[in-house]
């Protein structure tokens, strides 16, 4: 886990949010923000419940997170093989990148959704009815299984770590850089409606989705090159 590829997680993440997120899951925000919570209750009250609501959702992503990281390293035999799937989630990023900016519809044919299920519905209407402060970090981890493209994204970029404990880090480092849009929303209602506002956001997302895909992809052949040459001097000695 290098320093610029934190970096560029976070901020990935973080304007992503404001963008696709929103949109995304913005309606379950403003759902359980009517429902569950007393608008007369104080700041700190309603603060908890979307900071656990927000929780859950992080909950959720380091452990589907260390699932890709465990298979990443299951099907990872060498160095070649690591390079490859650099590639590949370059190769996803500029997709996603290219999604955002409305120019193909990969994060759409990604995002089959189950929410319509009997199962998550059910589950879901449960927690929303509940009382108790734990149900809004059950509903946060109900919302991380969702389907999502730009949870995808991150998914892969797990998987390319070969590692659980990095690919948990990745998927937390990604959750935690979308609170601040997704607990902005719970007390914003009319962000959700700040069209000029979540376009700049998108556009800015798009561009850094992009760049990193490249860097990504330009960083898997490098991979696959040291190993090449490596492999090579062995041979030559």
């Amino acid at each position: 886990m290098e320093t610029v590829n934190i970096m560029s997680i976070i901020s990935i993440a973080f304007l992503g949010s404001f963008g696709h997120c929103i949109g995304m899951c913005g309606g379950i925000v403003l759902a359980y923000t009517t429902i569950k919570i007393d608008p007369k209750s104080s700041k700190v009250s309603q603060s908890t419940a979307h900071l656990l609501y927000s929780l859950g959702r992080v909950f959720t992503y380091s452990v589907l997170g260390a699932i890709f990281g465990a298979l990443g390293g299951v099907v990872t035999f060498n160095n070649t093989a690591n390079g490859m799937m650099l590639i590949i989630a370059g190769v996803a990023m500029i997709l996603a990148g290219l999604s955002l900016m409305g120019k193909i519809k990969f994060l759409t044919l990604v995002e089959h959704s189950f929410s319509s299920s009997s199962i998550y519905k059910n589950a879901f209407k449960k927690v929303l009815s509940s009382e108790s402060n734990f149900s809004f970090f059950v509903l946060g981890m109900l919302n991380g299984l969702l389907p999502c493209g730009f949870v995808y994204f991150f998914a892969i970029t797990a998987a390319s770590t070969a590692d659980p404990f990095y690919g948990a880090l990745v998927m937390a480092i990604f959750g935690l850089s979308t609170i601040p849009a997704m607990f902005s929303l719970g007390f914003l209602a009319s962000l959700s409606s700040a069209t000029n506002f979540r376009n700049i956001m998108m556009s800015l997302s798009s561009f850094a989705v992009i760049l990193y895909g490249l860097y990504t992809v330009y960083d898997g052949y490098d991979y696959i090159v040291r190993a090449d040459k490596t492999l090579t001097e062995c041979h030559t000695q």
